[in-house]
């Protein structure tokens, strides 16, 4: 049955951690329309360095990076991160993504995707290779059709109901019990699950099922981290394999632990390998206009200059949104300590070594009990019409 945590964590009251509000009040989150889409983002950092994109799974929204926009902006690195926009199949993503960077006056990018967003960073890398200049990729695949076969009911996705679909997105995540981090990193997820619509939920699942393979990049494996974890994940381990072997000249980043959202459960040893792909691939960090940008300074991208309708010193909207592109908000002040979130030194970073991937014993909790949905699903349909027909024969029996 569906992962009683998950379903738990959705009914129950959701506190959120300190960091989080911490980061809302610090950094906005940008909503732009762009053609038909809306996207919703965060650009954090100095607006002269090459961005990291950050590219969240099915489960995710921008919100799930911010421990990396946290972390990797104070150290004078540009971290955006975006939601999945409403779009119905892969080459409209590529369409969409490619429109996006213009509007944000983006050229050359380094892309993290994790799952899903894995997935869309390689297909985006193969078709515009000119704009990706790295990939980190954690937890991904190279195709769709295993996910396609465990799907049958994907023809009717987008007319199913909301609640049926987060149910099913939830069913992916592992069952307790769960380490304290990985508990309050599948807490937050699920919040998060809470804030999408049925379209969103459809749209990210038919990109899951949607037929589709990544193929021969441009990109030379050495520009390419696979970070996976060690315990267990959504993705089959056969699914992961096959990565491997596609770039087998790729850096292997080994965490012991982390389950399905390591970003959020040992955010101080991703955002370690994080900037340890920055750096190898040529990323230079500019820690000196950390403290030197401000609104309207220097640093901002051209698009940003001509954005000065509005007082730069005007306080931001009370739920912290913008819906023009960002000022250049680079500016973080330190997080108060907690419990939460703890930065590495820079002894540890100059130690750190990236390790070979070695996976035992994976755990592959794999979205079971598919016809249980669809037999809901055609079951409130079947209601629906005997209900018409029985309507319809009373009425008809009062005429006579």
């Amino acid at each position: 049955m569906f992962g009683h945590k998950a379903i738990t964590a959705m009914k129950g009251p959701f506190s959120a951690p300190g960091d989080y509000i911490y980061f809302k009040s610090q950094v906005p989150l940008h909503k732009i329309p762009i053609g038909t889409k809306q996207w919703r983002y965060y650009d954090f950092g100095p607006k002269v360095v090459s961005p990291l994109i950050c590219i969240p799974g099915t489960a995710g929204t921008a919100d799930v990076y911010y421990k990396q926009i946290m972390s990797l902006s104070m150290k004078g690195y540009r971290v955006i991160s975006v939601d999945i926009p409403r779009v119905w199949n892969h080459h409209e993503w590529i369409q969409a993504f490619e429109k996006f960077l213009d509007a944000i006056d983006v050229h050359h990018i380094h892309l993290y995707g994790t799952s899903l967003g894995g997935f869309l960073a390689q297909l985006f890398a193969q078709h515009r290779p000119r704009r990706v200049r790295s990939l980190i990729l954690s937890n991904s695949f190279l195709d769709t059709r295993s996910f396609s076969a465990a799907m049958p009911w994907a023809p009717v996705v987008s007319w199913t109901p909301s609640f049926l679909l987060k149910r099913y997105v939830l069913t992916g995540i592992r069952d307790g019990p769960h380490e304290p981090f990985i508990a309050d990193s599948v807490d937050f997820v699920v919040s998060q699950v809470e804030t999408l619509s049925r379209e969103d939920l459809a749209s990210r699942l038919t990109l899951t099922v949607d037929a589709a393979s990544v193929g021969p990049l441009l990109l030379s494996d050495s520009f390419i981290t696979i970070m996976d974890t060690n315990d267990y994940c959504a993705i089959p381990q056969q699914l992961k394999d096959q990565l491997g072997e596609r770039y087998p000249e790729a850096r292997r980043a080994y965490l012991k632990t982390g389950g399905d959202f390591p970003f959020l459960s040992r955010p101080d040893e991703v955002n370690l390998h994080l900037q340890l792909h920055l750096r190898r691939v040529g990323v230079e960090a500019r820690p000196d206009l950390i403290q030197g940008i401000s609104r309207g300074g220097s640093g901002a991208s051209p698009s940003e200059e001509n954005d000065k309708g509005e007082d730069p010193d005007d306080p931001p909207k009370d739920d912290g949104e913008i819906t023009k592109d960002p000022s250049t908000d680079s500016q973080l002040h330190p997080a108060p300590e907690s419990s939460e979130s703890h930065s590495l030194d820079d002894q540890l970073l100059s130690n750190a070594r990236v390790c070979h991937f070695v996976n035992e014993n994976m755990l592959v909790p794999f979205l079971p009990h598919l016809w249980e949905i669809l037999f809901l699903y055609l079951l409130s349909l079947n209601l629906g019409a005997l209900y018409i027909t029985l309507s319809y024969s009373w009425n008809f029996r009062q005429v006579v």
